[in-house]
């Protein structure tokens, strides 16, 4: 009976700790793995006439920091000296755009994601209100701009003080908080 007792007693406790185990969540998933992307060259496809590409898939990190759905976006100057948006994540220029509007479209934009609002863009630490405004791209959608500048996330950086973007192709650079590309 002792026996029969200490067998029953373990399997109690077995499906006790089981039931209060750690519980799966959707943030406790891991990350898909990056999937390639195939890099664009100087062809009719890519009409800037260089690599602008990155070679793998982002996280959410860029896509989530985008101001969307009636938020102001925030713009503050971040410990790099560049301009950043509220979450950290780094702003870029496109030295291709002119006179305040964007020629980064399509999927120029899949790879530089627009910094949009629906409002006005809200000045953060370090940043000269005055030198905040926007456009409208041909979407329809709003871009904030600075000192003229359209401002761009980087779809391959990941996380906050990320600048994987910096000068690549010779015509992305973070941006100072004069609003000039910093080379």
């Amino acid at each position: 009976m002792k026996h029969k007792l200490t067998l029953s007693a373990l399997l109690a406790l077995a499906l006790l700790l089981a039931a209060c185990g750690p519980q799966a969540t959707a943030t406790s998933a891991p990350a898909p793995a990056a999937t390639e992307v195939p890099a664009q060259s100087s062809s009719s496809n890519n009409p800037y006439g260089y690599d602008v590409y990155p070679t793998t898939e982002p996280t959410t990190a860029a896509s989530s920091s985008s101001s969307a759905g009636g938020q102001a976006a925030t713009v503050a100057v971040g410990t790099g000296g560049f301009l950043v948006d509220a979450n950290g994540m780094t702003l870029y220029l496109f030295t291709k755009d002119t006179a305040g509007t964007s020629t980064c479209s399509g999927g120029c934009a899949t790879n530089w994601p627009p910094l949009t609002v629906t409002g006005q863009p809200v000045a953060g630490t370090g940043v000269d209100a005055s030198l905040l405004g926007t456009t409208t791209r041909p979407d329809g959608s709003i871009q904030v701009t600075y000192n003229g500048h359209p401002l761009y996330y980087y779809k391959s950086d990941h996380a906050a003080g990320d600048e994987n973007g910096q000068g690549v192709g010779g015509v992305w650079y973070v941006v100072s908080s004069t609003g000039d590309a910093m080379k």
